[in-house]
């Protein structure tokens, strides 16, 4: 059960990862994400950038795992993502970055139509609603992203925000 309004704020936050709402986090809600985003990009799967994006889901998945699954049954239930990783996590965002960076840095090369190395914020906004956002939040969250309003949204930007958001209830 979760104990304090600060928890409640983080639990809620769960569903993004629970991708197909059994419950559960597990490797193929990872999996799930970056089909996703392929099919949206029109990106191949056997491509550098497709399998660049199911390593970096493969990476995610194993470092949360690696924090969370206290029960090692492959499967991260609600209340082992409250008590287990975001507890550990708040204490070091850093290391959430880093377990979630090889996914992002995929993420937007797979939206980065112009391969500049910065996806616009429109390209940002669709990776966000292939990950469960709903769209005017979306859009608003691609917006914030841009910390430098340049209407590009680059992997610190995004790595940075990503962490924060996963780890600072507030």
């Amino acid at each position: 059960m979760v104990s304090t309004e600060s928890e409640r704020r983080v639990a809620a936050r769960f569903a993004t990862f629970d991708q197909d709402g059994n419950g559960y986090i597990d490797r193929a809600d990872f999996s799930s994400a970056a089909k996703t985003l392929l099919t949206e990009f029109g990106t191949t799967a056997r491509c550098d950038k497709g399998q660049a994006l199911y390593n970096g889901a493969e990476a995610f998945w194993q470092g949360m795992a690696g924090i969370a699954d206290r029960d090692g049954d492959q499967r991260i239930t609600r209340d082992e993502f409250v008590h287990g990783a975001v507890k550990r996590l708040r204490d070091n965002p850093d290391r959430f970055a880093e377990i979630a960076r090889p996914f992002l840095q995929a993420a937007l090369a797979v939206a980065d139509a112009d391969a500049d190395g910065a996806a616009t914020v429109q390209e940002t906004a669709r990776v966000l609603r292939c990950l469960g956002i709903a769209g005017d939040a979306a859009d608003s969250v691609a917006a914030a992203l841009d910390g430098d309003r340049d209407g590009r949204v680059t992997e610190s930007e995004v790595v940075t925000a990503f962490a924060r958001y996963f780890t600072v209830p507030e």
